[in-house]
C-alpha cells in the first residue's frame, strides 16, 4: 500500500460530512473527437456541465501508462528524496499560500520546454514518459478548443489555439498523487478532502487518471456527483478564462477530490493558459448586437495573481464581474 511518508494529521485536514452517499453520475456527456457532430456536442456540454468525458482522442495509452508509472516511482521515494525536488515544483498537504490543505502530493511544473523546472521533471523521470505525454496533450488540447470554436462559430477557429500554441504560453502540468487513507473507515458518513472544491482559472484543463473513484463536479443545482473514473479516457474542463471569453455562455467546472480508505488515485493535468499580457475579455463575435460584458477587462497575470493571493474555494471570477460588490 502506497502511503505518504509524512502523512498530515487528521485533524489538519479538511473533513466533510455526507447526509447521504454522494450518487454516481451517469450524465456526464461522452464525446467522440471523431465523431463529426463533437463541435455541436462540446459547445453543448460546456454550456450545461462545463465538463465532459473525450473518447477516441487518439492519445496512445502507453503514453498514458508509461508516465503513471513513472509517477508512482517518483511519489514512492522517501520522503527525503521527493524534498529535494521541492524548488522544481514538488509540494504535499499544502495547497497554495492561503491555508488550504489536502491529503495530496504532487509536481507542478510550467510547460514551457525551455523552463527549468520541465527539464529537471524530464531528468528525474524517463525523459520521453514525460515529453511525449505532454506533447500528445497539448496537440489534443489545440484540437479540442478549435473544434469548440467550430460549434460556437469563432473565426478564426484559432483564437482559442493560438494562445494555447503561443511560445510565451502560461500553460501547465500537474501529476497529483492522493494516498489511501484506511483512517477513513473510522469515520462513518465522513469523507476526507483530497483536494478542496475549486475552478481552474486557465482557458481549458485535460484531465487523466487511473481507475480509482473520487472527483466529483457540482452541478448546476449545486449538487455534488462523483465522476466515474475511465483511465482510457480523458476529462475536458472549462477554466475561468473561457467562461469570460464566452461572456458566461460556457461554465468553469467547480470540482473536487476525496480520498479512497484504501486505494490511491493519480491524476495527470494539462492546464492551458495564456500568455500572461493577454487581455481577457468577452470575445465580439460571441456577443449579441448591444449585449454588454458581463467582466470587466483584465490581463491573464492579473487574474492568475488573485487567484494565488485567494483560498482555493473563492469565487474568483466575482471580482471581476461588473456588477460584483467589492468583496468575494
Amino acid at each position: 500500500m502506497v502511503v505518504l511518508s509524512q502523512p498530515p494529521a487528521l485533524e489538519h485536514c479538511s473533513l466533510i460530512k455526507t447526509c447521504k452517499p454522494t450518487c454516481v453520475f451517469t450524465g456526464i456527456p461522452v464525446i467522440d473527437l471523431r465523431d463529426p457532430e463533437a463541435k455541436t456536442l462540446m459547445v453543448k456540454a460546456c454550456e450545461e456541465y462545463g465538463f465532459f468525458k473525450l473518447i477516441n482522442h487518439g492519445v496512445p495509452m502507453e503514453f498514458m501508462t508509461r508516465l503513471e508509472a513513472e509517477a508512482l516511482s517518483f511519489f514512492n521515494l522517501p520522503q527525503s528524496d521527493k524534498d529535494k525536488a521541492t524548488p522544481f515544483g514538488y509540494g504535499s498537504n499544502k495547497i497554495g499560500p492561503n491555508g488550504d490543505v489536502g491529503w495530496i502530493e504532487y509536481l507542478l511544473v510550467n510547460t514551457n520546454p525551455q523552463l527549468t523546472s520541465l527539464k529537471t521533471l524530464s531528468e528525474n523521470f524517463c525523459s520521453y514518459a514525460v515529453n511525449d505525454y505532454i506533447l500528445a496533450v497539448k496537440r489534443l488540447a489545440f484540437e479540442v478548443v478549435e473544434i469548440m470554436a467550430d460549434g460556437l462559430e469563432i473565426e478564426p477557429r484559432n483564437v482559442l489555439s493560438r494562445l494555447l500554441r503561443d511560445e510565451k504560453s502560461d500553460s501547465c502540468f500537474r501529476l497529483n498523487h492522493y494516498p489511501p487513507c484506511p483512517q477513513l473507515q473510522a469515520l462513518s458518513g465522513r469523507n476526507l478532502i483530497g483536494f478542496g472544491e475549486h475552478t481552474d482559472p486557465q482557458i481549458i484543463s485535460i484531465l487523466r487518471s487511473n481507475n480509482t473513484s473520487g472527483l466529483q463536479i457540482c452541478l448546476r443545482d449545486r449538487t455534488w456527483v462523483s465522476v466515474p473514473p475511465d483511465q482510457t479516457s480523458f476529462f475536458i474542463g472549462v477554466g475561468d478564462a473561457l467562461q469570460v471569453m464566452s461572456n458566461g455562455r460556457l461554465r468553469s467546472v467547480r470540482h473536487r477530490v476525496l480520498i479512497d480508505s484504501m486505494k490511491s488515485r493519480v491524476s495527470m493535468i494539462y492546464f492551458g493558459g495564456p500568455p500572461m499580457s493577454e487581455k481577457i475579455v468577452a470575445l465580439p463575435c460571441l456577443m449579441a448586437k448591444g449585449e454588454e460584458s458581463l467582466y470587466k477587462e483584465f490581463t491573464w497575470w492579473e487574474y492568475k495573481t488573485c487567484a494565488y493571493n485567494s483560498r482555493l474555494g473563492a469565487n474568483r471570477l466575482g471580482l471581476f464581474e461588473k456588477t460584483a460588490n467589492a468583496s468575494l
